[in-house]
């Protein structure tokens, strides 16, 4: 057994799902090895909790919504929400040989299948204690444009790094996110304003993402104008979009364009939802400072954002309700061409560095000493 997946284990069951005695925990794998998921069973176990195991892959799942027929994943998300229903926490665990697996498929047959699997989700993201993680392949490696020997060994240290440190910043930043009223962000072909008054925001120090670091509210669902292009390339349904540039009125996506126009606007047009915004966080770890097509990851960066459309988290909700959740992220660092985030007029993070007082134990020098 591998030290390092004995230790990842203990951070997911231990500081992730804070498994307690005889709670039920679903282990979803996707395309890891068997070690690693015999790793995660018995550290459930040490804490006297209960494992199940799904085991699933790629190119089957592929082929199954390749070849999806009328009502068979309704029939599916039947048992798979019964099953769900019964569980206390839920951990995953992500690889993939090909992330642009899904890339040619259907974008109706994919929207028919994430509309029928929804309630499953939603069960498990409001239901359940949850914790999603990526698995380090040969593939993520080359979208990080590392050896494969480096990138295991930056996946190991930025998932296991001290999360904990994060807590008293991310306390502050909760604290100042609560009493903002109006929030604006500038930057390259970026000047949005919008309100988070009322929506709460909500600490992500390694409890339901690894890697993680990220603060995450909401705008207001009708107050978003202006316009914003992402600077960080994105997957989403198997398809790689760069330099995604929106348009706002009254809260909805007016205008979208990207180096896949077509596609994008079909994937916000995939229910009434996906033209507002679900989500808006800051994301701190000092660990991650590149992108590399990986949202899990590329969403925590170091001075970066995200703006998301779609389906908002009940615990930071303004009631957007989508099949779609889309991190989309902008950085704001020197070297991508700076920004500010400003709350209600004052300026609290400039070209990727707090500079208010207090949050700046969420910068890298203070999370790395």
């Amino acid at each position: 057994m591998d030290p390092n997946y004995e230790k990842l284990a203990a951070v997911l069951t231990g500081h992730s799902t804070k498994l307690q005695k005889g709670e039920r925990v679903l282990i979803d794998a996707f395309d890891i090895p068997d070690t690693m998921v015999i790793a995660l069973i018995r550290s459930v176990r040490e804490r006297g909790a209960v494992p199940f195991v799904n085991v699933q892959h790629a190119r089957i799942s592929r082929e199954l919504v390749d070849n999806v027929v009328p009502e068979q994943f309704e029939t599916k998300a039947g048992w798979e929400l019964s099953q769900m229903e019964k569980m206390d926490a839920y951990i995953a665990l992500r690889g993939s040989d090909n992330i642009y697996e899904m890339s040619d498929l259907d974008s109706g047959k994919l929207t028919q299948v994430m509309r029928a699997m929804k309630p499953v989700l939603d069960h498990r993201v409001n239901k359940t204690k949850w914790v999603v993680l990526r698995w380090p392949t040969p593939a993520m490696a080359q979208q990080a444009m590392q050896s494969t020997g480096s990138f295991e060994e930056f996946f190991f240290r930025v998932c296991t790094m001290d999360y904990a440190r994060m807590t008293e910043g991310m306390d502050a930043l909760v604290e100042l996110m609560n009493k903002t009223d109006i929030v604006e962000l500038k930057g390259p072909n970026t000047d949005l304003r919008f309100s988070i008054k009322g929506i709460g925001a909500i600490p992500s120090g390694g409890g339901h993402n690894i890697p993680d670091g990220e603060v995450f509210s909401c705008p207001v669902i009708d107050s978003v104008e202006g316009e914003i292009t992402y600077n960080t390339p994105s997957v989403y349904q198997g398809v790689s979009f760069d330099n995604v540039h929106l348009k706002f009125e009254k809260g909805k996506i007016v205008h979208a364009e990207s180096n896949h126009t077509k596609r994008l606007n079909e994937i916000l047009d995939s229910d009434e939802g996906a033209r507002f915004i679900g989500e808006f966080a800051i994301g701190f770890n000092p660990h991650i400072l590149e992108p590399m097509r990986d949202i899990l990851f590329d969403e925590k960066m170091a001075g970066s954002f995200h703006f998301t459309p779609g389906q908002a988290y009940e615990q930071a909700d303004n009631g957007n309700r989508s099949q779609v959740h889309w991190d989309l992220v902008q950085i704001q660092r020197p070297e991508y061409g700076g920004g500010e985030i400003i709350f209600d007029g004052e300026v609290i993070r400039k070209d990727g560095l707090f500079v208010k007082p207090g949050l700046d134990k969420l910068n890298p020098d203070y999370l790395l000493a």
